[in-house]
C-alpha cells in the first residue's frame, strides 16, 4: 500500500475514535446527572414522606394521651404514610414507623394522661415516641446521600 493511503486510513481512524470517544462521554455523562436527579428526587420524596408522618403521629400521639376516642382519619393517615414507607423505604425506617402506629393505638386504650402527667413523661423522655424512627430517618438519607 502506498504511504499517503496509510496516512489516510490512519487519520480517518483516529477521527473515528475521537467521535466516538466523545459520544460514549456525553453518554456517560448524561447517565450520571440522571441517576444524580434520580437519586435527588428519590431523597425529598422521601424527606416529605418522613416529614408527613412524623407530624400526623405527633398530633395522633398527643391526642392519645388525652383521650380514648381514637381519631381513625388520622390513623388511617398514618397507615398511608407507613405503606407508602414500604415502597420507598428501608426495613428499618418501616419497623420504627409500624412501631410508632402500635404505639399510638396502645396509648388510645390506655388511661388518659394529665397535663402534669404529660410534664413528667417530658422531663422523662418517655414522650418522645418518635426519636428511634427519626434516627432511622436520618441515617437511612445519609447513606443515601453518600451513594
Amino acid at each position: 500500500m502506498n504511504a499517503s493511503i496509510i496516512s489516510a486510513l490512519s487519520a480517518l481512524a483516529g477521527a473515528a475514535i475521537g467521535g466516538l470517544t466523545s459520544i460514549v462521554m456525553s453518554w456517560l455523562t448524561q447517565v450520571i446527572q440522571a441517576r444524580a436527579q434520580q437519586s435527588a428526587h428519590d431523597k425529598s420524596l422521601r424527606e416529605d414522606l418522613y416529614r408527613g408522618f412524623i407530624e400526623e403521629a405527633s398530633k395522633s400521639y398527643i391526642d392519645a394521651l388525652q383521650n380514648n376516642k381514637p381519631d381513625f382519619s388520622s390513623l388511617v393517615g398514618l397507615y398511608s404514610k407507613i405503606s407508602r414507607m414500604r415502597v420507598l423505604s428501608s426495613t428499618m425506617v418501616v419497623e420504627r414507623a409500624d412501631q410508632i402506629a402500635r404505639k399510638i393505638v396502645d396509648t388510645y386504650l390506655a388511661p388518659n394522661k394529665s397535663f402534669p402527667e404529660l410534664r413528667e413523661l417530658m422531663i422523662s423522655g418517655k414522650l418522645d415516641a418518635l426519636r428511634d424512627f427519626s434516627e432511622a430517618c436520618r441515617m437511612e438519607l445519609r447513606l443515601q446521600s453518600s451513594k
